[in-house]
């Protein structure tokens, strides 16, 4: 593990002045550093080759000194692996077909499944050899509801209406990819990663009785292979939603819907919590985003560190295409000059 940041002290609990900051999606289409690799190499090269994962994740930790890089990678690289045919050529990426039980029949073995992601590993070996040790490093895999909402519908977007309708393929499909996933996290750990955070973007659709049925389990498995390792975040999931989690996951990140204050100052379990500034306020007008931001830390100022304990701050979701790098910079200057 690395040096103890500002990052690992707020997983642990610590009370800290300063909170730590790191964006999801911080190494990403908005930042001129990405562009330039991006118009060298494709987007899959960018994530299979080691070196060039490492240095598409340190593009935002040298250009905005966040407290933490993330994997460069993308969370479909599981279905890919499992059998499925994975595309990026054209934009959006793109499966070769969708989700059956015959096709579940045809899955690959786990050790050959495995073998098929070793590339994360090296990616995060070679990020943590470039990383200064008091800055963390976090891995990631997708929730397995997101990945079967992919594999069944071809994307996140919509009213997810057959995957909702499939509980008995999820099941066939998550008795698949939960080992994977868990067999893939622990590759991360031993590439160096800090903490692995499961984003389960389409799991927020669910409401929370069905989060709680049918994928809950799934989730607090891989949470239980690490104990105290593993975060979570699914956008516009709710206190149903993670009420429904157990105890044993290192935190929860919250969308820009929350209201990040108040959660601070109320009882909680003592984990992480991440968030939750508004990408689409990143990305304003420079007026409407420094209003924006005033707006977010004038709530957040009068909280004191032992009561924003295990505060990590970022956004409500990823940073957005066309951000402006200068407000990416500025939220990270303003932040660490509001609490100094």
């Amino acid at each position: 593990m690395s040096g103890e940041g500002r990052f690992l002290h707020a997983v642990r609990g610590d009370a800290i002045a300063v909170p730590p900051i790191w964006m999801m999606r911080q190494a990403g289409r908005y930042h001129r550093a990405y562009q330039a690799l991006r118009a060298k190499h494709s987007f899959e090269t960018l994530c299979r080759d080691a070196d060039l994962s490492a240095e598409v994740a340190m593009g935002p930790i040298e250009d905005f000194d966040f407290d933490a890089a993330i994997l460069f990678s993308d969370l479909l690289f599981p279905l890919e692996a499992l059998g499925f045919g994975l595309s990026y050529a054209n934009g959006p990426p793109a499966l070769d077909g969708s989700l059956d039980d015959e096709r579940i029949r045809r899955f690959r073995s786990p050790d050959d499944a495995l073998a098929r992601l070793a590339f994360q590993r090296d990616a995060i070996r070679a990020t943590r050899a470039r990383l200064a040790t008091e800055k963390a490093l976090i891995g990631f895999v997708g929730g397995p509801w997101t990945l079967f909402v992919y594999a069944v519908e071809g994307t996140h977007g919509g009213l997810l209406a057959r995957a909702k309708a499939s509980p008995g393929l999820y099941r066939a499909f998550a008795d698949r990819m939960v080992p994977l996933l868990v067999e893939n996290i622990r590759l991360q750990f031993q590439g160096g990663a800090d903490i692995v955070m499961v984003f389960d973007t389409a799991a927020g659709e669910l409401g929370a009785a069905a989060f709680a049925s049918e994928t809950a389990s799934d989730l607090d498995a891989l949470a239980a292979a690490f104990p105290g390792r593993l975060g979570y975040y699914a956008k516009g999931a709710d206190e149903g939603h993670f009420a429904a989690l157990a105890g044993v996951w290192a935190g929860i990140g919250v969308d820009m819907r929350w209201p990040l204050a108040n959660t601070l100052a109320a009882p909680r379990p003592r984990r992480f919590l991440q968030g939750n500034f508004d990408p689409e306020a990143l990305r304003a007008a420079t007026p409407d985003f420094s209003a924006a931001l005033e707006r977010f830390l004038a709530d957040l100022r009068p909280l004191s560190p032992e009561t924003r304990r295990g505060w990590v701050c970022g956004l409500g979701h990823g940073v957005l295409p066309g951000t402006p790098e200068a407000h990416v910079r500025r939220f990270v200057s303003a932040v660490r000059e509001a609490f100094a």
